[in-house]
This record gives structure tokens, C-alpha cells and sequence, in this order.
């Protein structure tokens, strides 16, 4: 059997998937907070040993850059190593890469349910395919066609330079200079980044914090949820500023992840903030601001956009990429 692994910065999903069957189904999953366990190895042997399952290979979609068999988390304390996971859990080979490569990998597998279009487009056959995921952090990776099969490649997109696109987000800029040493788009466009919007927004733009929301902000750790779900209901007018906001900055990334690679077999949208938000994805403002590239405006027009509804993508693209590395699974 197959272990397959969702590795974030702040849940590790972990899942044993039969070859023989459907990559779809899974014969067992479970997720496990990442702050409770010293290693990706303690929640790994936690998994087994309630699941008593014979695992023989596993493959990891892990949050960060994947260098020798090796990774770090981006967001977490923790470096993985496929050879220590090989030897220390008894497997006969274990794979690592890139979440957002995992979740690329899945894209020629899903199914009509599985996606929601934003703009139909002109999808090339065989065409490059790119991926911007914001959870919490922002990923970025895109496939390329061998002439056989798609093939992922992960980057670190998410950690370019963040450029505004007016003068609100000029000052969003600037007051994020103040703070950081770096402004990348992951400080703005993620689950990390929405609170900076929310203080930008609250603190420059003469907008009263109600008491009953800094009370629910104060208390909680994760202030993110708490902020999208406000905008989301229109309670408050800073919340829905701050998702407004936060979209506008995620099509324009988007857009121009999708001219680096020219993603003439389409953009996809992933990770788990933007199925939450599709209301405001299907907005024209979004396909407007995925396009304003200049003269290539039109062409951004004609490119297929899609969001990914299906949750278990990662593992879904992370098992196939491990069948692929190895027929005989």
C-alpha cells in the first residue's frame, strides 16, 4: 500500500491509498496539527499505528523547496528527509516534493465536479498549465507536457516581490515596508497576509474597529478565519474591505503567473481560500485584473481560469506522481 502526505504549515494530512483501486478513494485518512509534533517521523508512526496498515512506499506533497530529497517548511520547525523517512519507518522507498507540484500533479486527473470555472477561455491541448494556491502561505507551480504525460515543476513565486497596481496598494506597500524587511506577494496574498490587510486597512483608512470584533481578534490565534468569514457575511466593513482587497492582489499574481509561463492550457486556483471566496471570483472584477497585462490583454482574456473544489487534490497529485516514479507499486 500506498502512504500519501499533505504536509502544511500548520496540518499534516495523511492518507493510504490502494493502487489497485481508484487514486480518487483513499483506504484511510486522517489530519494531525502540525505544532503538536516534534517531526514529519512522530505523526507518521502516530498514523500507522492506528491505522495497522502495511505501507511499503510513501510520497509527501510538503510546503516547501525540495532540494536533494530533502525539505524544510516554510512556515514550520521541521526538516524532512526522504532517506531518514525511508530508514526510519522500514519503507522501501519515500518520495518529497513540492506541495504545490503534488497539487499540480492532480490537474489531468479531475473531473468536471472537482473544478469550478471562472473563464472558459481557449484551452490549448497539451498547453502549460500553472497553479497559485493561497492557504497559509501563497504556492505557485506549473506543469509542462513531456509528450507523453504533464510533469510539475514547484517555484517559490509566492516570495517575489509584491507590486502594486494603484495607489491604495501603494500605500499597502508602503506601510508593509514599515514592518517587514521584504514585501513578497505570500505577505499579502495568503492566510498569513490577510491580517496584514486588515491593520493596513484599519489603521490608514479612518474605518472604526467594532469592540465586538478587536474582542474576537484578540482571542484568537488564527485571526485569518475570523476576518474572511465577517467579509464574507458583510458585518463589517473593514472585514469586506480586506477581502476585496485581498482578491484584486490574488487575480493580479495570477494573471501574472499565468504570462510567465504563458498558461495557454490554463490558470487553476487552489489551496483553501479560494473556494471560500468564489462569490467574489466570479465577480469581473477578477478576470479584469488577471488581464490588465498591457497588449497582452486580450490574449489574458482567452486564457481558461478554473478554482479547484476538490480538497483532497494534494494527495490525489501526490499519488499519482509516486505511481508514475514507479510502475511496480
Amino acid at each position: 500500500m500506498l502512504l500519501v502526505g499533505d504536509v502544511g504549515g500548520t496540518n499534516t494530512r495523511l492518507a493510504v491509498f490502494s493502487p489497485e483501486d481508484s487514486l480518487r478513494e483513499s483506504v484511510v485518512e486522517a489530519h494531525f496539527p502540525c505544532h503538536r509534533y516534534p517531526s514529519l517521523e512522530a505523526v507518521i508512526k502516530d498514523f500507522l499505528e492506528q491505522t495497522k496498515l502495511p505501507v511499503t512506499h510513501a510520497v509527501f506533497g510538503v510546503a516547501g523547496p525540495v532540494a536533494d530529497g530533502r525539505s524544510w517548511i516554510t512556515n514550520l520547525p521541521w526538516i524532512i528527509d526522504e532517506k531518514q523517512l525511508e530508514k526510519t519507518l522500514g519503507l522501501e522507498k519515500a518520495w518529497l516534493l513540492n506541495d504545490l507540484a503534488a497539487l499540480a500533479e492532480s490537474i489531468p486527473f479531475l473531473q468536471e465536479e472537482d473544478v469550478q470555472v471562472l473563464n472558459s477561455g481557449l484551452q490549448v491541448e497539451g498547453g502549460p498549465i500553472a497553479v497559485i494556491a493561497p492557504g497559509t502561505g501563497l504556492g505557485e507551480a506549473y506543469l509542462i507536457h513531456n509528450g507523453k504525460r504533464y510533469e510539475s515543476h514547484a517555484t517559490e513565486g509566492g516570495h517575489t516581490d509584491f507590486a502594486p497596481l494603484n495607489d491604495l496598494e501603494i500605500e499597502l506597500l508602503r506601510y508593509l515596508q514599515g514592518r517587514y524587511e521584504h514585501v513578497s506577494y505570500e505577505r499579502i496574498c495568503s492566510g498569513i497576509g490577510i491580517p496584514n490587510i486588515y491593520n493596513f486597512i484599519k489603521d490608514t483608512q479612518a474605518l472604526d474597529e467594532p469592540a465586538w470584533l478587536a474582542e474576537q481578534l484578540s482571542a484568537a490565534d488564527d485571526k485569518t478565519p475570523i476576518i474572511v468569514n465577517n467579509g464574507l457575511n458583510h458585518k463589517c466593513e473593514i472585514c469586506q474591505l480586506t477581502v476585496e482587497m485581498f482578491t484584486s492582489i490574488l487575480a493580479a499574481e495570477a494573471g501574472n503567473l499565468a504570462l510567465k509561463v504563458w498558461a495557454s492550457g490554463g490558470l487553476y486556483l487552489g489551496g483553501g481560500i479560494p473556494p471560500r471566496l468564489l462569490n467574489y471570483l466570479r465577480k469581473p472584477k477578477f478576470m479584469r485584473n488577471f488581464s490588465a497585462k498591457g497588449r497582452f490583454c486580450e490574449a489574458m482574456e482567452n486564457m481558461p481560469v478554473k478554482v479547484i473544489l476538490n480538497t483532497r487534490a494534494n494527495l490525489i497529485g501526490a499519488a499519482h506522481y509516486a505511481i508514475a516514479k514507479d510502475s511496480n507499486i
